[in-house]
């Protein structure tokens, strides 16, 4: 249980203290030799105090003004340590979305009609998602023949970054791709997180599959209360499948289905995106996800609300302020006045 009395958010700036004594022990040992110096070799008696600054030496040791000047710095140290006493216990509040990222790990994602290469492109725009920040809980399974729950449904976006770099075609033992399998793996993720949040997936792929069933399939999560977003990697003039040949001997060449992945996101009421190398594709798509969503309370999380008092010492701190350089009361006028004299 935290202690409800007084402390301070920062207490590294109570160290500004420390520099009043120092300040003081400085005038003290530096009032003599400013009073006496070389410069008497060159001026007239009469000249020095204006010279030397002995006028000023004298207006520092006025007691108010120094004293004014202590409790300045006092307070202004005090208020940037932040004190505060009591606080208020509450439960923050999220987006209430969560989301299934369908990663295509397929031959054909290893395509370098995008640089550096269909997935390196794909994991990147997953980078940027994840590292939006924007309160979604996300997960991710990869899809060849066959889908793999990479990671849950989770908040641990360290855990995802983490795994990204390790996923390639090379971990799928049977080439192919298909959507259907994995498709069904996401909505049995997303079915297990309740009915009080929006539920999304985001497909990420070239479109280079063949099935049947599909728009059905899509449809059906729809009508559950899934929809389907589609971030399409690849280009139209398309590129030679590593890897692959076709059965007279030709390289296979693949392309980006774009109408196809646009009619798969029309049939799950989603967004479709072709993957660019800014910002605006992530952005729309978590736009996407978060709309329509009402904020949720976690209440395993609990927050404490600090009451900051740091104010009630900025106050008198400016008004002493402008009381030192009022016209006539201030430390500038003060010399001023001397020097006439």
């Amino acid at each position: 249980m935290p202690d409800t009395g007084l402390h301070f958010a920062q207490p590294l700036w109570l160290l500004g203290l420390l520099v009043i004594p120092l300040v003081l022990v400085w005038l003290w040992r530096s009032a003599p030799l400013r009073r006496v110096g070389q410069e008497q070799k060159y001026a007239d008696a009469h000249l020095l105090p204006y010279l030397s600054g002995a006028a000023t030496v004298r207006m520092v040791k006025n007691r108010r003004l120094l004293i004014g000047w202590v409790l300045v710095w006092s307070l202004l140290s005090l208020a940037m340590a932040g004190p505060r006493w009591g606080y208020r216990q509450m439960n923050p509040f999220e987006p209430g979305a969560d989301l299934v990222v369908l990663l295509d790990i397929s031959r054909s994602m290893g395509v370098t009609d995008v640089l550096p290469s269909r997935l390196d492109r794909a994991r990147q725009e997953i980078q940027d998602l994840i590292q939006a920040k924007r309160g979604v809980r996300t997960g991710l399974v990869a899809f060849a023949t066959i889908a793999h729950v990479v990671t849950p449904i989770t908040e641990d976006t360290d855990s995802l970054l983490r795994q990204l770099p390790a996923i390639s075609p090379a971990l799928v033992r049977l080439q192919g791709s298909r959507l259907s399998g994995a498709l069904d793996r996401a909505g049995r993720l997303l079915a297990a997180q309740g009915e009080e949040v929006a539920h999304n997936i985001l497909l990420i792929s070239d479109g280079d599959f063949a099935e049947t069933g599909i728009e059905e399939q899509i449809a059906e999560l729809r009508d559950r209360g899934i929809r389907l977003h589609i971030l399409a990697i690849g280009s139209t003039d398309g590129g030679v499948v590593p890897g692959l040949m076709a059965p007279n001997g030709e390289p296979v060449v693949s392309r980006l289905d774009e109408d196809r992945l646009r009619q798969l996101a029309q049939a799950g009421g989603g967004v479709f995106r072709v993957a660019d190398y800014r910002g605006d594709d992530t952005r729309e798509l978590l736009d996407a996800v978060l709309s329509g969503t009402t904020a949720r309370q976690i209440e395993r999380v609990q927050m404490l609300v600090w009451n900051e008092y740091f104010y009630l010492l900025l106050a008198p701190a400016m008004l002493l302020v402008l009381l030192l350089f009022r016209p006539g009361g201030g430390s500038l006028a003060r010399i001023g006045q001397r020097g006439e004299a």
